[in-house]
Order: C-alpha cells, then sequence, then structure tokens
C-alpha cells in the first residue's frame, strides 16, 4: 500500500494558478461530484474567495489510475495522491515551511505569461532546504501572452535542469494535467519510515562485540517501532463538538480510532475518538497507515496542548519527536482593542479560537490609558494583519480599533538595562535612550530594464542598499538588497508596483539586527495622548512625518463644540500643531425685538461655557477614525 501513496505539494508566487491546477486535478480524479464542483474549491474561506489568494493550506486525497507507467508495459494500478494546496503571498511562508515537512515531493508552479517571480525562488528554496523532489511546471500555457520559451530558460537557469524535464500545463483548460499527475506518480518517491532505515543500518554497521550495548538500543527501538507509531503534526483546527483536530502526516506503524497517544511535548495523553483522511471533506476509516496525511480528532478542548510541528506517539511504546519543526517569527506587531471595554472577553474568545487555525497568529494581553484592556497581536507582515482583522470582524463580528504597525526594537537605556520594545507607547522618551537596534530584511525584487531608474529612485527613499544585480533573461533582472524592516511597511510593496506599472515583484526574508537611528513621534488631541497614533520613525524624517500624522488626523476628525488642538510632538518639541474650528451656534437665534442687553448676556455666557469646554472637554475619538488613520499609515 506504501508503495502506491504518493505526498506532494504546489508551490508557486501568488495568482500562478495554484488553485485553478487543483480544481482540474479533482476534477479528472472524481474527488468532487460535479455538481459540487466549483473554482478554488480547496479555498473554503470567503475572503480567500473575494481576493482570490490561498490563506489556509488545504490537504487533500485523490485516486489515480495512471495510464502507463514503468518500461515497455503498461501497469493499472490506483495510486493514492495526497495534495497539499499552500497559499502563494510572502506573508503566508510559515504555512508553505510547514506543509513541505509532510510530503517529498514539490510541482513549482510558474505562470508562463509572467515567468520566475521573487516569492518563486523563495518557496523554491524552501524546498530544497527540505530534500524534496522538484518537478518544474508552466502554467497557462494557453494564454495568447505566454512566453514559453524565455519562461523555460528561466526555469532552466534556475534550477540547473533539462529543458525536457519541464512540464507544460493548463490549469483552466486541463491540458496536460493527467501528464503530470503521471509524472508526479513516477518522480517523487513513495514515502517512507526514516528511522526504520536508521535502525536497519545501524544494525548493519554495529557488528564489533564492544557495540553490544549499542545493539541492545537499536534492539530495543526496533520493538518499539513494530508496537508503536508516530505522527507529525502540521496543522490542526477546533472544533465546538470534537475538540482540537490533527492534520498529522503519519512517519511511522499504523493510527487506528481508539489507540492512546500523547502528545511529546505537552506530555498529554488522549484516546483517539476518529481518524480518516480529506476528500477534501473529512471522511471516516478504520486507520491511517504510515505514509499517509490523514486527521485524528482527539477530544481535547483545552487550548495551548497541541502544537504544529509536535509528534504524536503511542502511550507506553514512545518513539523518538520528528526534529525540523521551527516556531513562526512575528515581524510585525500591532495591537487589537475591543470598541467598547465588555467586549474584551469575546475578543480573548475569539483570538484563542483564531489561533487553533492559525499558528502564526501570536497574542498577548496589554492595558492602555485611552483605550483599556485589548491584546498585542504578532503577525507575519502587512496582509497577515489585514487578514486576522478582518476575520475578527467577519467571523466573531467583532468592532476592533487597530494600532498603528511597528516591529521589534532592541532598546539600551541610559541604565544599561537593554529591553525588546514591541509597541511605540513603550519606546523609551529621548532623554532615557542610549541606543536602538532594528530588525533588516534581505529583499529580492524582478522586474524589467524597462522599470529599473524609478525602481531604483524607490530603493533610496525607503534607505536600501542594492547588494547585487543580475540579469536573468533578456528582458528581466534580479536586484537583491537589504533594508530595514520598519520601511517595508511604509507601503512599500505598493509603491513598487506603481513605480513598476504592476511588473516587479518583491520577496524577502528575515535579517540581522542593526543600529537604528529613530525616535517616538506621539499625537495630542486635546492636550490627551493618543496612545494608538504614537508610532516610532527615522529621526531625519521626523519633521515630514508629524506634518503628514497632523494634517491626516485634522482631515478625518469631525468637529466638537470646542476648539480642539491636534499636535505632533518628537523629542518633547511640538513639531506640527492644527487646530479644529468649533462648531458655531446662535444662542440668540430665538430672540426677537427688545434690548441688545439680552443678547450680549447670552453670548457671555455662551463664551464662558466654550472655556470651560476647552479646560475640560474630552475627544471622542471614533472607531472609523482609528481605521482611517490606520490605513493612511
Amino acid at each position: 500500500m506504501k508503495n502506491n501513496i504518493r505526498n506532494f505539494s504546489i508551490i508557486a508566487h501568488i495568482d500562478h494558478g495554484k488553485s485553478t491546477l487543483s480544481d482540474r486535478m479533482l476534477e479528472i480524479t472524481a474527488t468532487v461530484e460535479n455538481r459540487k464542483m466549483k473554482e478554488q474549491v480547496l479555498d473554503s474561506m470567503e475572503l480567500e474567495r473575494e481576493r482570490g489568494i490561498t490563506i489556509k493550506m488545504t490537504p487533500v486525497r485523490m485516486s489515480f489510475t495512471p495510464l502507463s507507467i514503468g518500461e515497455g508495459k503498461e501497469v493499472r494500478s490506483e495510486f493514492i495522491l495526497n495534495l497539499i494546496d499552500t497559499p502563494g503571498h510572502i506573508d503566508f511562508s510559515y504555512e508553505v515551511s510547514r506543509s513541505l515537512q509532510a510530503v517529498e515531493g514539490a510541482v513549482l508552479l510558474v505562470d508562463a505569461t509572467q515567468g520566475v517571480q521573487a516569492q518563486t525562488m523563495t518557496v523554491l528554496q524552501m524546498a530544497r532546504d527540505a530534500q524534496l523532489v522538484i518537478i518544474p511546471v508552466l502554467n497557462k500555457i494557453d494564454s495568447p501572452l505566454a512566453n514559453i520559451s524565455e519562461s523555460k530558460e528561466e526555469l532552466v537557469k534556475l534550477l540547473g535542469c533539462d529543458p525536457d524535464d519541464i512540464l507544460m500545463v493548463s490549469g483552466k483548460t486541463g491540458e496536460g494535467v493527467e501528464n503530470l499527475m503521471n509524472e508526479i506518480i513516477k518522480r517523487v518517491p513513495a514515502p517512507h519510515s526514516v528511522l526504520r532505515e536508521e535502525v536497519t543500518l545501524a544494525k548493519k554497521e554495529t557488528t564489533s562485540k564492544s557495540q553490544v550495548e549499542t545493539n541492545k538500543n537499536i534492539e530495543t527501538i526496533s520493538d518499539r517501532l513494530n508496537r508503536s507509531c508516530r505522527a507529525m503534526i502540521f496543522d490542526f483546527e477546533y472544533s465546538n463538538h470534537q475538540g482540537v483536530i490533527l492534520y498529522v502526516r503519519v512517519l511511522d506503524g499504523n493510527i487506528h480510532k481508539g489507540d492512546d497517544l500523547v502528545f511529546l511535548q505537552s506530555k498529554e495523553r488522549f484516546i483517539i475518538r476518529e481518524v480518516g483522511y480529506l476528500r477534501p471533506g473529512k471522511v471516516e476509516s478504520d486507520s491511517i497507515e504510515e505514509g499517509e496525511i490523514g486527521y485524528i480528532v482527539t477530544g481535547i478542548k483545552e487550548p495551548g496542548l497541541a502544537r504544529v510541528g509536535d509528534t504524536v506517539t503511542r502511550f507506553n511504546h514512545e518513539l523518538p519527536a520528528f526534529p525540523g519543526y521551527s516556531e513562526p517569527t512575528p515581524l510585525v506587531f500591532a495591537s487589537v482593542y475591543p470598541e467598547y471595554q465588555e467586549y474584551f472577553d469575546d475578543l480573548r474568545s475569539a483570538l484563542g479560537k483564531l489561533r487553533l487555525s492559525d499558528s502564526s497568529l501570536t497574542y498577548e494581553e496589554e492595558q492602555s490609558g485611552a483605550l483599556g484592556r485589548g491584546f498585542r497581536c504578532g503577525f507575519l507582515g502587512m496582509l497577515h494583519l489585514e487578514i486576522v482583522t478582518e476575520r475578527l470582524r467577519r467571523e466573531f463580528g467583532l468592532t476592533l480599533i487597530v494600532t498603528t504597525p511597528s516591529i521589534t526594537y532592541e532598546v539600551t537605556f541610559k541604565g544599561g538595562n537593554i529591553e525588546k520594545v514591541y509597541t511605540p507607547i513603550h519606546f523609551p522618551e529621548h532623554g532615557d535612550l542610549i541606543s536602538a537596534r532594528e530588525p533588516w530584511i534581505l529583499v529580492n525584487i524582478i522586474t524589467t530594464h524597462q522599470y529599473l531608474s524609478p525602481i531604483m529612485e524607490l530603493l533610496h527613499k525607503h534607505e536600501a542598499t542594492v547588494l547585487e544585480m543580475e540579469d536573468w533573461t533578456m528582458d528581466r533582472l534580479r536586484l537583491i538588497l537589504e533594508m530595514p524592516l520598519r520601511e517595508l511597511m511604509r507601503n512599500f510593496f505598493d509603491e513598487v508596483k506603481s513605480a513598476s506599472s504592476g511588473y516587479a515583484s518583491v520577496s524577502y526574508e528575515p535579517g540581522d539586527m542593526r543600529p537604528a537611528h529613530v525616535t517616538r513621534l506621539d499625537i495630542y488631541v486635546a492636550e490627551e495622548r493618543i496612545a494608538a497614533f504614537s508610532r516610532v520613525i527615522p529621526e531625519y524624517r521626523a519633521a515630514e512625518e508629524s506634518e503628514d500624522a497632523v494634517e491626516k488626523l485634522y482631515n478625518i476628525l469631525p468637529k466638537e463644540m470646542f476648539k480642539v488642538k491636534i499636535q505632533a510632538y518628537v523629542k518633547g518639541r511640538i513639531l506640527a500643531s492644527r487646530s479644529i474650528t468649533p462648531m458655531k451656534k446662535d444662542v440668540t437665534g430665538h430672540l426677537y425685538g427688545g434690548d441688545i442687553t439680552r443678547k450680549m448676556k447670552l453670548r457671555e455666557k455662551q463664551k464662558e461655557g466654550k472655556k470651560r469646554m476647552l479646560a475640560e472637554g474630552k475627544v471622542h475619538i471614533s472607531h472609523d477614525t482609528f481605521l482611517q488613520m490606520m490605513k493612511s499609515s
């Protein structure tokens, strides 16, 4: 059975046709009934369909009988193809890295109308690091804009492969898809037990009498292998009725309903309530076997016990944990508050449930004087932040206040203490700061020669340094550069797309920490500091950022009954200020005739009231104002 299993992922740059190709595979294998077939069938989230992107990786099992494999003879044997469809945007690269740990092969999909893009190289490196068999595929060959010869040339240069190894398909029409599935069966190896192979190899090598003790250890592991099982968790979800449902790749042995398993990290035991595979909905079975991808219903309803990357094995016959998994590292941080404090517990519950389906999301509770209790959340990028906050609003009905996104700074205080600062409001005042360090990133940009000049101007604006420039083909080149992470958040993606008329692609990876010449910008409204508007900015752009922030807020805030000052403070100085004039009300409008002194008394009374309001009045900043300021930022 194991020899007829093939596990693979489809990896590609965003919008290169992964979901469409998956649809054709599901049609060819009749995995999804025709009446239930629709576009992006594996993208189950509403947001995925709206934006046309994959956010959550999705495993699916297909049964396929190839026409012919082998040499000179026809073989009619059914194969199980386990596909994991992966996201394409750089912010969801952690999802891709997890899926690659569960498979033996990767289909590297390249759009023939666009050629190799920046993210293509990023996901390719992940597949190489995981030591997967890589199958290069050109998609959209039916398009009149397809440049097949040039795209092939780029793939040959990138992979060092033979041009004949590159397959050509059309996810839209289905051309070449069945041939691709045949090639997956030929090229991708069947799954194997690494631990069983290590034991076999160790038995061959340990023959001397001086290694008797080693032989005993090997026999112990071998005996446990025969009586135990081991599976790696690459994802999980939460059900109110069934608890935590694990998505696993079975590494050793077979897993049955009723087995007594244990998490090797949390040491929590559980009895399996249900096992099965995904087609793409859950299909219950008696067991899932070595080499297969499936799901396990644990019945556990306590959060935090199941972790992505953990290993489950049989209790009292534990096998070693599977190595190589790393925790996601947040790059962007933002504070999330409920609009009204009575919904704080609802926000906590929503984040906990969302964390069960998005393990790259991190959060911890924090307190703000102006905004009350909320959570400091860590995200993998700006798109990840946008997706998570949108899901909180849609799926849980929450109205949120989200602060300006920031990054992590390593700050040295005057007393010598070194701390990591995740939020601008905790960034020290100028007098308390000795030095600060910030994360840098390594960026890949692929563009045409035509747009090199405007992009180079843009790089100077964002403090980027070009490390290498490489001619990719006759009309395309690759730029490798380094820049501060904070500059990436300053609309860098949008500006590169604009400067290149949409032709450039960008990917990045974390770099090292370097000295930062930054300071904190605070916004005061009616003499009160608004924590949500504080941010850390470069010192040389302090005046420009202050003017922009004050002007934006001036245009957004509604008028009050009293004069409202908006001020930007940097290093204890006011660098920009605007005043919103009060609303006017004619308090004498209802009077007619009579002595003028009647009107004068009312106006004096109004004047005194305005003075009191100016001294004591507070401005209520609405949820929409916070959102508009965040989008402007």
